[in-house]
């Protein structure tokens, strides 16, 4: 029968999706925790934690996209063999541009807040061109990922293998995946830019 699964295959990646997460949480742990003196991670500042979590979450962000955007193009090009993959990495990809918006916005509390020493209240005293430019603009840029990785993630798990037969369809994952990467590293580096000029 055509519609018979393999032994030993699954109709869906949900397994091969767990495990990726913890990896990837696992390997991000590790690097926070060798590099970041633990005094410093959860320090004095109401922050860190936050900090640090959304500053994790960026980084698997950063990893599983590019992965992304090499199936994108194989999709693209007509040329994607593991169809679930495909399926696994947009979920991923949703799930930790969620993750990075909620810890980000959380963070963005201190850069907001009133006081003098706040950098929002530094660079409107000392450059206003920072936060209009870098801020203003990406924190709604940051958003932008999260509704296309959930787009393009539905569209897979929705229609499933028929999108290989459309190329428009086709087309159109591979441009919002490739959007959510245009729209993540454009925010992830305005964000290590103004990080580096003032941080919380």
């Amino acid at each position: 029968m055509d519609n018979e699964i393999p032994k030993g295959q699954q109709p869906w990646p949900q397994r091969s999706l767990l495990y990726v997460i913890i990896v990837l949480v696992a390997i991000a742990a590790v690097i926070v925790f060798a590099t970041a003196p633990f005094a410093t991670l959860f320090g004095p500042s109401a922050y860190a934690l936050s900090g640090a979590l959304h500053g994790m979450f960026a980084l698997l962000l950063l990893i599983v996209m590019t992965i992304g955007l090499y199936l994108a193009w194989n999709l693209f090009v007509g040329r994607l063999k593991a169809f679930s993959d495909l399926q696994l990495i947009t979920t991923v990809m949703a799930t930790l541009a969620f993750l990075t918006i909620v810890f980000g916005n959380w963070i963005y509390i201190a850069y907001r807040t009133n006081t003098p020493d706040s950098p929002r209240s530094y660079f409107l005293a000392m450059m206003p061109d920072v936060h209009k430019v870098f801020f203003e603009f990406k924190e709604y840029v940051a958003l932008f990922p999260l509704p296309v990785s959930v787009a393009a993630g539905f569209i897979v798990w929705r229609y499933g293998k028929q999108i290989l037969e459309r190329d428009w369809v086709r087309t159109a994952v591979a441009i919002l995946i490739a959007l959510h990467f245009f729209y993540f590293v454009l925010a992830f580096g305005l964000g290590a830019a103004v990080t580096k000029l003032k941080s919380i």
